[in-house]
């Protein structure tokens, strides 16, 4: 073909219009991601971007919000048990999903319902090379 997708540079969740807090709460209060200022020229139509090692993750305002509950990010973590240990503590449900044999994953939502797939590295289903 001539080209190769080298990976994804960032994933964007939507959020209803004032939930920058919020999600700041969650992505930095919880998943412990760091806040990266957005440039000038974006800034202005609000959300907010963060980052974790190897994650680049956007939240951006959607005036007519819906929940993603379908469509979702899966991102990867060393140690899922931990996680759930951080976000039982904050009271946020996480729903284990033992379908994939061999892969260590399930299933948290973000304060606005967008569903967010946490796989833990490693894992015998994990980053198949692709034929």
């Amino acid at each position: 073909m001539g080209f190769h997708f080298l990976g994804i540079d960032h994933v964007q969740l939507a959020v209803p219009q004032g939930g920058e807090d919020l999600a700041r709460g969650f992505y930095v209060g919880v998943l412990g991601m760091v806040e990266e200022p957005k440039p000038p020229a974006l800034a202005a139509r609000g959300g907010c971007w963060f980052r974790s090692p190897g994650l680049s993750l956007h939240v951006g305002v959607d005036p007519h919000f819906t929940p993603a509950t379908k469509a979702h990010p899966a991102l990867l973590i060393d140690d899922l048990s931990a996680l759930t240990e951080v976000l039982g503590s904050h009271g946020i449900p996480f729903r284990e999903d033992d379908e994939i044999h061999g892969l260590v994953r399930g299933y948290v939502h973000d304060p606005f319902g967008n569903r967010i797939e946490i796989i833990e590295h490693g894992g015998a289903a994990a980053a198949k090379p692709v034929p």
